[in-house]
């Protein structure tokens, strides 16, 4: 067997089958390189163990009694399933592998600043996560999915978690679904259908109240922004801006947090959110901020930025986002509907000017055109309450 000892962890890979053929040498094996590295603890990496049988488990029983912080890392689904039906896995600390997957050539349906959701098949999608260090995230996302479905949110739960390449990813069950993004693009006689599929969705997602402290404050987020502009923005629009972020009134309504047309998906006659970790609570303005800076916002300097990311001309996600306004506050006036814009730009704005100082600080020219945007709107707006 293979052996590493770094970090005075003593790492042993089993491989192949373990059997009465050869259980008992199996068990001096281990107990040969354990005497020549006798520190540490000890982890057997078994991705590459075939089989297990009984006799080989009497082995590791024996390793167990002498070694009481026993490891078993990266089981197949096939290896874990003999540990678990005999218990070991209630002794131990054994843990499953992770399946390994590529994405070469499969359409990229959706992409965020956490990741990049590929089609896989017809009836799956994966979302593989930019870090390469996210299990916790993808433990968040998954725990966040259940959240909304158990509130009554028609959303794609993910059923597996895999590696590609030396990144993780979500996969989720999508049956033969379509974005609402490529059936605008392929039905446009009909786009008005289905962005009132889309606003129906997203007022359904602002009326679903959820119990206090489950979810992140959208305030508080935003609240960070502008206190991390204070050194970046003229004082009276930093305090101005503050305290109307202060002003909005807590609330425990869901918002999604990044909503677009790539987010939503339709079958069956019916929607499915996707791409559930940004999901927080609070006023819509938040939300609607968010959809703005994704329609229109990022792509003001260059429209190029918004049909790569949302895979929709500049005039047609303009379009979108327009009718989806008119939905979604039907009934409402113009100048009412335009308020509301006004208050999600500045927050907007705020959020932009901000991530372009971050991320992109050799932009001298979108930083001054977030910048001279978000005073206009700072002095134009009195509340940011919808």
């Amino acid at each position: 067997m293979k052996h590493t000892f770094e970090n005075n962890i003593l790492t042993i890979y089993p491989e192949g089958n373990v059997d009465t053929t050869n259980a008992e040498e199996f068990g001096k094996e281990l107990e040969e390189i354990r005497t020549e590295f006798p520190d540490g603890d000890l982890i057997l990496d078994v991705e590459d163990l075939k089989y297990i049988s009984s006799a080989g488990l009497r082995q590791i029983l024996k390793l167990k009694k002498r070694e009481k912080n026993l490891k078993i890392i990266n089981c197949s689904s096939e290896v874990y399933e003999i540990f678990d039906m005999t218990g070991f896995a209630e002794m131990m600390d054994v843990s499953k592998g992770y399946r390994k997957m590529s994405v070469d050539g499969c359409e990229v349906i959706g992409e965020g600043s956490n990741g990049v959701v590929y089609r896989l098949n017809p009836d799956t999608i994966i979302k593989v996560y930019r870090n390469s260090d996210a299990l916790d995230a993808i433990k968040r996302e998954r725990e966040l999915a259940k959240t909304a479905l158990v509130l009554g949110i028609n959303t794609a739960i993910p059923f597996d978690v895999v590696k590609v390449g030396d990144k993780y990813g979500s996969v989720f069950e999508l049956l033969s679904a379509k974005s609402l993004t490529k059936l605008i693009i392929s039905d446009p006689e009909n786009k008005d259908k289905y962005i009132k599929i889309f606003a129906d969705m997203l007022k359904e997602i602002h009326s679903t109240e959820v119990k206090e402290g489950l979810l992140p404050s959208a305030k508080q987020a935003a609240i960070g922004w502008c206190e991390w502009l204070k050194d970046h923005i003229p004082a009276p629009t930093y305090e101005k801006l503050h305290k109307m972020l202060e002003d909005v009134p807590e609330s425990n309504f869901m918002i999604h947090g990044d909503y677009h047309t790539n987010n939503v998906h339709y079958a069956n006659d019916e929607a499915i959110l996707i791409d559930m970790d940004t999901l927080s609570v609070g006023n819509p303005v938040f939300e609607f901020s968010s959809i703005y800076l994704a329609y229109r916002g990022f792509g003001e300097l260059d429209h190029s930025l918004i049909s790569d990311f949302l895979k929709l001309d500049y005039e047609t996600a303009g379009y979108v986002m327009n009718k989806l306004i008119d939905f979604y506050f039907e009934g409402k006036d113009e100048a009412y509907k335009e308020a509301v814009m006004d208050k999600a730009k500045t927050v907007g704005y705020c959020r932009a000017l901000r991530r372009t100082i971050k991320r992109y600080p050799e932009n001298k020219e979108l930083i001054e055109h977030y910048y001279n945007k978000l005073i206009e709107y700072v002095d134009k707006v009195d509340s940011l309450e919808i």
